[in-house]
């Protein structure tokens, strides 16, 4: 008896899981990192991650675990802060890692030349991104952070297009395997009977 063929069901379902929001509670920087790998395994080059987000949200936290997911020291990315940009070649791609909170003016922004990064196979991750949207790529991946309490924040996805889509949809999978991995069980209580006397 001949099987039927089987569908390409693994896009199916990645387009199925990228068309719903994705948002997600962090409670610690740990959480933050294993996200951010998951996301940095997802990549396939040239994409632009806009991250968006007050002061302490988590921003530089989840790009250093974009960049342990690239195969790149998560230790070597800091704040960009007053360089603007820092380029990253250790990972399977290359990273630039871009801040834009200094930026006050569509002149300051043209001449860090970050629209030069947008073509070829760098993954380009920009914080305060709200500063430069006119030049931003159409498809990209908009991730909102925020505090939710001291120790906790809100992580939200959004693609902006097919690429990113692709890539969101991937990096859920990705993050589900990570989460069945560091997920502890449940703690069960063992009613233990009395010792009976005969």
């Amino acid at each position: 008896m001949a099987r039927p063929a089987k569908t390409k069901q693994p896009a199916a379902r990645r387009r199925a899981l990228s068309n719903r929001p994705w948002q997600l509670l962090s409670t610690s920087h740990r959480h933050t990192d294993r996200l951010g790998q998951a996301i940095g395994r997802a990549l396939r080059g040239g994409e632009t991650i806009a991250l968006y987000g007050p002061l302490g949200a988590g921003k530089t936290a989840l790009v250093r675990g974009i960049a342990q997911g690239l195969g790149a020291s998560p230790s070597a990315i800091s704040s960009p802060t007053f360089v603007v940009i820092h380029e990253y070649d250790q990972g399977r791609l290359p990273l630039a890692h871009v801040d834009l909170y200094r930026i006050r003016s569509p002149r300051e922004l043209e001449s860090t030349g970050l629209t030069e990064y947008f073509s070829g196979q760098t993954v380009t991750a920009i914080e305060w991104a709200d500063k430069g949207l006119a030049a931003l790529p159409q498809d990209r991946i908009d991730i909102t952070l925020d505090h939710r309490a001291a120790r906790s924040r809100t992580i939200q996805f959004r693609a902006t297009g097919p690429k990113s889509d692709e890539v969101i949809s991937l990096a859920r999978i990705q993050y589900g395997k990570t989460e069945k991995v560091h997920r502890t069980p449940p703690r069960r209580d063992v009613k233990r009977e009395a010792p009976t006397r005969s």
